[in-house]
């Protein structure tokens, strides 16, 4: 998947508004027009209804990525896209990301398409569960093991409990 996303020489990345939901069909119909598209995709745990379940969503919900060359394409294009709401501008130009910030999150891309924060997790130091029952939960990195299962101590009830999950599922936090 990485090598598919990858900008041709001389283009920026831009990013775009979509709408929340539709950052697959907005994805295809960029594609189908001649344009790169990148959208960083997670593991996302939903509650509702009693009922909890994990899917595939959009990391930034509403928003994408597109390669650009403003000299030379047409970007406008880019606005009357179906599931596009518009490129995020300076002025009456697309404002570019910062340099390196889409790059960065394709390298983060496994061959799954999702991203996969584990690389940066250190023994002692705070993470933030992305999916499960206990998404969104603060804790303790305590154990790290080479299957790529991790050991998280959580506050819960004036204690600390042990969990047990997966590493792609946890952030290192500052």
């Amino acid at each position: 998947m990485q090598d598919s996303v990858a900008a041709p020489v001389g283009v920026r990345w831009y990013a775009a508004g979509v709408f929340a939901g539709r950052e697959n069909i907005a994805e295809q119909h960029l594609q189908r027009q001649g344009f790169t598209s990148f959208v960083p995709r997670a593991v996302k745990t939903v509650r509702h209804a009693r009922r909890t379940y994990t899917r595939t969503a959009a990391y930034f919900p509403g928003y994408m990525f597109v390669a650009l060359d403003v000299t030379q394409q047409r970007w406008r294009a880019v606005n009357a896209t179906i599931g596009v709401r518009s490129l995020i501008m300076r002025g009456d130009r697309p404002s570019p990301v910062p340099s390196g910030l889409v790059e960065r999150f394709i390298a983060l891309t496994g061959k799954d398409g999702l991203l996969d924060f584990s690389g940066g997790l250190k023994l002692g130091s705070s993470v933030r569960i992305l999916s499960g029952p206990f998404a969104e939960l603060i804790g303790r990195l305590d154990r790290l093991d080479s299957t790529g299962r991790a050991r998280v101590l959580v506050a819960i009830m004036n204690g600390e409990i042990p969990i047990q999950l997966e590493s792609n599922s946890l952030v290192a936090i500052a």
